[in-house]
């Protein structure tokens, strides 16, 4: 039996490509591996023995970050990831069927107007979406946060529903209108259900935007009882006197929602990207 021989030159780019791979999941694994380890360190082993492992796991240091306000801040965010992200899924999943499936005048009107909107950055709107806030009394609250959140993501949520929508076959849904669905029931019943993976992507994608952000939350809240992780762990800084130990323990506390939501959904993550981009 003859075997084929590998060209050198691909012997050659499979290695490369290999190499790129491991140096990309090392750029992305030691930065967290590193923010765990200094969270169980005193401050005096994160700066002489930086790449070292703890001699002693220094565990209180997260119960100290739990207990001088973290857990207040933990809540605030969830209540608002989860509201925004449900918020801005709806929306968004309506809006993108719309746009995709019914033709009427004003239809390339409005996907113009989300593009647009999908080329401002948050900072551009930050002094007029403040002024309607004080207008509408909703500065500093549950629901203007919440209603911000969600005019900022539903731009890009839309369109990403709209790509995606846009490869489904009519064939299904022109078969269910003709069985006598609605076109509600055929959104519920129909659509929706073929496009889990992206769903799920669009409500991860919201989440880390609403999780990590720091802006937002400092300028449209005021009160301690609105605030958000980022800024809770910002504030942070001067209520432990800079114990950098503590703060990554923080961090380390704050990264694990989203790890973990990211571990549960990978899959259909990973798919609600990549099918989108191919029709049919």
């Amino acid at each position: 039996m003859i075997q084929k021989k590998i060209p050198l030159a691909k012997i050659v780019f499979r290695a490369m490509i290999v190499v790129i791979l491991l140096l990309l999941l090392v750029s992305f694994i030691y930065p967290l591996f590193w923010m765990i380890i200094s969270a169980l360190k005193t401050n005096t082993e994160i700066f002489t023995t930086s790449y070292q492992l703890p001699k002693i796991p220094q565990w209180k240091n997260f119960v100290k970050v739990w207990n001088v306000g973290v857990k207040d801040y933990f809540l605030n965010s969830i209540i608002m990831t989860v509201a925004s992200c449900l918020l801005t899924t709806a929306i968004s999943g309506f809006a993108a069927f719309a746009l995709c499936r019914y033709r009427f005048r004003a239809r390339h009107a409005i996907l113009m107007f989300i593009l647009g909107g999908l080329m401002l950055a948050p900072q551009v709107g930050l002094i007029p979406n403040y002024q309607i806030m004080q207008a509408l009394h909703l500065y500093d609250t549950y629901t203007g946060m919440i209603l911000l959140y969600t005019v900022f993501r539903i731009p890009f949520t839309t369109f990403f529903m709209w790509t995606y929508f846009s490869t489904l076959p009519l064939e299904v849904e022109e078969a269910a209108c003709i069985d006598g669905c609605s076109n509600i029931r055929i959104l519920f019943r129909i659509v929706f259900p073929m496009c889990k993976p992206m769903l799920w992507t669009s409500i991860l994608l919201t989440a880390r935007f609403v999780w990590n952000d720091f802006l937002l939350g400092v300028i449209f809240t005021k009160s301690d009882s609105l605030r958000t992780i980022p800024y809770g762990l910002y504030s942070l800084r001067s209520e432990v006197g800079v114990d950098w130990a503590v703060l990554m323990a923080g961090l380390t506390l704050t990264s694990i929602p989203l790890i973990v939501l990211f571990l549960f959904m990978q899959k259909q993550f990973v798919r609600g990207l990549t099918a989108g981009s191919v029709k049919g």
